[in-house]
């Protein structure tokens, strides 16, 4: 049983993988302050009643809890194979950007997933703390792409610095035009950063050309799906996928 584990700044997502299937999922929150010891006690109660672990893939972007995760496994996962996707791992995705290590390890491994499953020319619009796209080109070179703040910040800052304003649960509201300020708050963020996500694929498009597919990611990926008009696909668990086929390449 393989153990993918993606530790974005705000969630951490694991899933244990059986050959191809996905047969367990969890959503976790990161805590960067939490030590190896820590760690090894949250992950053992979780996993528990699972079957035994037989490799472990990982990808981070929070260099702290990376730092003790390493520690974790050279204390309590000796024996067993893991992969931990950073700068000189095999992933197969050749990065044409100009600094190729500072690209996020979840960016490369989504679009890995991604060309897996959809080919390419591809853009893959991760809604986490930030909001990224990346693209995919028909040969599954990672190109670049855009980076913009994510939802939840978004509304972080407006409530922080607006005194009026406040934070609000992201549904979507009535209509376009609010009637009142938790509805115009709503609607701005929904419909507002759907088609900032519109936009940047149609400019995309404009210099790339035509892709075969556009996938949403993320946790907050099902608010935004249904109000897009230029997302296609919406696959919740692609970084696990993409961690998944980084082990395999990496266990041959």
């Amino acid at each position: 049983m393989l153990l993918a584990i993606d530790v974005g700044n705000t969630n951490t997502v694991l899933g244990l993988f059986e050959g191809e299937s996905l047969v367990q999922s969890w959503r976790i929150k990161t805590d960067a302050r939490d030590t190896a010891d820590e760690l090894q006690v949250f992950y053992s109660g979780l996993l528990s009643g699972s079957p035994t672990i037989s490799g472990i893939a990982l990808c981070s972007t929070v260099p702290s809890s990376l730092r003790e995760l390493r520690t974790m496994f050279e204390r309590y996962y000796a024996e067993v194979p893991r992969v931990i996707v950073e700068p000189g791992t095999r992933t197969g995705v050749p990065v044409l950007t100009d600094n190729p290590k500072e690209v996020g390890a979840d960016r490369i491994v989504n679009t890995l997933a991604a060309h897996q499953l959809f080919g390419g020319p591809t853009i893959v619009v991760d809604f986490g703390t930030s909001t990224n796209l990346d693209v995919v080109s028909a040969k599954g070179e990672f190109l670049g792409g855009a980076l913009a703040p994510g939802i939840e910040i978004s509304l972080d800052a407006l409530a922080q610095r607006a005194a009026q304003l406040r934070k609000v649960e992201l549904l979507r509201p009535r209509s376009v035009i609010g009637r009142n300020t938790v509805e115009a708050l709503q609607s701005g963020a929904l419909y507002g950063f759907a088609g900032q996500v519109d936009g940047l694929v149609e400019r995309i498009e404009d210099e790339l050309g035509e892709v075969q597919a556009v996938v949403a990611t993320g946790g907050l990926a099902p608010l935004v799906v249904e109000e897009s008009r230029t997302i296609t696909h919406h696959e919740p668990e692609l970084t696990l996928v993409g961690l998944r086929l980084v082990y395999e390449r990496n266990a041959e």
